[in-house]
């Protein structure tokens, strides 16, 4: 068994290989200049107002919905600069104008973003829940990570330690931790989800039921107190429920704007969480019921009222 178990593994770093070369390429194609504060369409620069108007847009197609006051506290402008941007995107996108906000037209519930789409949403806000994660980590850990933008914000925050495992279903984040010398990385194996560079299906499952994790760190794309961890994808929730099996300690981590959503797939009861890493402060009710299920709370970030 183990010898069938080893040579589906070399068959599948081939795998991997190839997946990681193709992800390099799209992420170069999709490289924007940040550093300075440039984005390029077509071959023509935006300004700072089309800019921001295009990452309302992208964060509309992936809530559905946008307030006035989200898009002052994400970008730091005037009231009056955010209801003309939403009156411009209504003229142009399909988009409705609310009162003290916007929807997006024909969004559903169950639409599934890309990788990238979340990937441009509170960078800060995920790198502190990353750096929070990586600080719980010791050498010699075997570290688990599901696929999402923030796993992967840990997976680079993980990068520079030594002595630890990363066990991930990410090709992604496998990616990421590729040229770091002092972190071991298993890639599960599996076919790959081409949104969120996942590795999901049977084969992955058989490599996870042969590991033994220590601190899983769990990404999802929903949490209530009533229906639990919630995400988009079928397949990875069942990937996700095979990793918290193989885990001596589930963390999830999540920014605030999954706190009330409820996503198509069920992961879990929040009761089987040990622990979690969020920024989600001024959610006082959920909270409370986190902590009065003895679920260790880690709070990070602006969002949090401490």
């Amino acid at each position: 068994m183990i010898e069938k178990i080893i040579e589906m593994i070399k068959i599948i770093i081939i795998t991997i290989f190839n997946c990681v070369i193709y992800c390099k390429r799209i992420r170069h194609m999709l490289q924007t200049d940040l550093n300075h504060g440039v984005l390029f369409m077509g071959g023509q620069s935006l300004s700072k107002g089309e800019q921001r108007r295009e990452k309302i847009l992208d964060l509309l197609k992936i809530q559905g919905r946008v307030t006035v006051q989200e898009i002052i506290d994400m970008f730091q402008c005037s009231e009056a600069t955010a209801r003309r941007d939403l009156d411009l995107l209504e003229k142009t996108e399909p988009v409705v104008r609310t009162i003290g906000g916007a929807l997006f037209e024909g969004f559903s519930g169950v639409r599934e973003p890309s990788f990238q789409e979340r990937k441009q949403f509170l960078w800060a806000e995920k790198e502190a829940i990353a750096a929070k994660a990586a600080s719980l980590v010791e050498e010699g850990d075997i570290v688990g990570l599901t696929g999402g933008t923030t796993s992967y914000f840990i997976g680079k925050a993980l990068k520079h330690m030594q002595g630890i495992t990363v066990v991930t279903n990410a090709v992604n984040i496998a990616m990421e931790l590729a040229d770091s010398d002092g972190v071991q990385v298993v890639v599960t194996g599996g076919v790959m989800r081409n949104r969120s560079y996942e590795l999901c299906g049977p084969l992955a499952e058989t490599v996870i039921d042969s590991l033994n994790i220590s601190k899983m760190f769990l990404g999802l794309d929903g949490i209530t107190a009533e229906q639990g961890l919630t995400t988009y994808s079928e397949l990875e929730a069942q990937i996700a429920k095979w990793l918290m099996k193989r885990s001596a300690q589930t963390i999830a981590v999540f920014d605030h704007t999954k706190v009330g959503r409820t996503s198509l797939f069920s992961i879990a009861p929040v009761t089987a969480i040990d622990a979690c890493i969020t920024n989600a402060g001024k959610h006082d009710d959920m909270m409370a019921k986190l902590a009065d299920l003895n679920i260790t709370l880690h709070l990070v970030g602006e969002q949090n009222d401490e």
